[in-house]
């Protein structure tokens, strides 16, 4: 038996769906992945997976490069005949359902890891066709998916409310779930030190964190506030300009990208996530709760899922850079409370979110 896994990127691989593919193996199954570069393929390699690289150019419109992406997979499905394929992301998902019924393959599942940008309040023109031609897709394709997982509730209910497919094709699953071995619970740090992890998305909230901090150090000097994420030359990106003057003021330290994420969240004592972006459930707040860190998020679709308002955490309105502000001075003034928050956390991710917990349902899903 044959189970291919379609992604659109090659960290998410071993990072998001590691214990997954390994749990397949597990069940007797040859796990071949796709991804789009040669980028540390070796550590998809060493979970006992097979990779092929299918090019994806994920911001491209054109008709070309999207189309030698599809003849790519299916050429592939072809030529491997895999029993059962996972897909995540809009293309992948798009181009892998259509790919699979070109090869005849029945077994296709699609997993919506979060609706995403295209799907935000503030979409521009430029998103909103995008969206408009996401939308024709999906209700084709849908149609030939035997499930279609969601991540949280409102992604579900808002496609079956657009009509993109059925109800009873649909199931939820708490997020990818996170590894509470790799992730190990460890102390709170004895100084106040706030963390957020994201792309430097503008829908992630990072600029809401930069002025926050801002904020803050005019009262409180001495707190840190880091950021793990780097500055990219795409759309939606925040441009370096615009983080260069909180780096300069020392208002923020930014870190370099690195491996050793459960590293850098034992040095928080809080993280942060102002996301208005179209969130599935964020794994870096998964994470962040699996090593026992209260969290500030919004009250928005996706991150209001890791937060039981008040006992691990809060939940802020989108956009509201003055709550962030007196919800961090709140933790700051009430160090406390901070370590009943901690243990809320911890908690919380071992009944809802450890990946055992997520991929025995995933199995269950796929019949596998």
């Amino acid at each position: 038996m044959k189970f291919m896994l379609i992604s659109p990127k090659n960290r998410t691989v071993y990072n998001f769906r590691g214990e997954l593919i390994k749990d397949i193996i597990n069940k007797g199954y040859e796990v071949i992945v796709t991804g789009p570069n040669l980028e540390n393929v070796e550590k998809i390699q060493n979970l006992g997976a097979k990779f092929i690289r299918v090019e994806l150019d994920k911001e491209s419109t054109g008709l070309f490069s999207n189309w030698k992406y599809y003849k790519s997979l299916v050429k592939i499905m072809k030529d491997e005949k895999p029993d059962i394929v996972l897909a995540y992301t809009i293309k992948p998902v798009i181009f892998g359902t259509l790919a699979a019924k070109k090869a005849k393959i029945n077994n296709f599942y699609s997993l919506i890891t979060g609706l995403g940008q295209v799907y935000s309040f503030d979409a521009n023109l430029k998103t909103k066709i995008i969206r408009f031609i996401c939308g024709i897709a999906y209700k084709i394709i849908f149609k030939y998916n035997k499930r279609v997982i969601f991540q949280n509730k409102d992604d579900l209910e808002e496609c079956v409310n657009r009509k993109y497919v059925k109800q009873e094709k649909c199931i939820v699953v708490d997020g990818s779930g996170v590894n509470l071995d790799k992730f190990n619970r460890t102390p709170l740090p004895n100084k106040n030190v706030f963390l957020m992890i994201s792309r430097m998305i503008k829908t992630k909230g990072a600029i809401e964190y930069f002025k926050a901090a801002e904020n803050v150090k005019k009262k409180y000097k001495d707190v840190k506030f880091l950021y793990l994420g780097k500055p990219e030359d795409k759309n939606g990106y925040i441009k370096k300009e615009e983080i260069d003057s909180f780096v300069q003021k020392n208002i923020v330290i930014l870190l370099d990208e690195t491996d050793n994420v459960p590293e850098v969240i034992s040095k928080s004592s809080v993280v942060v996530l102002p996301s208005y972006y179209r969130e599935g459930i964020p794994r870096t707040l998964l994470e962040a709760l699996a090593m026992g860190r209260p969290i500030i998020t919004t009250n928005s679709i996706g991150c209001k899922e890791t937060v039981i308002n008040n006992k691990n955490g809060f939940l802020i309105p989108i956009k509201d850079v003055q709550s962030l502000t007196e919800k961090m001075i709140y933790m700051i003034e009430h160090r406390d409370e901070l370590e009943k928050m901690s243990d809320e956390s911890y908690k919380y991710c071992q009944e809802r979110f450890d990946v055992n917990i997520i991929n025995k349902k995933m199995l269950e899903i796929m019949n596998i």
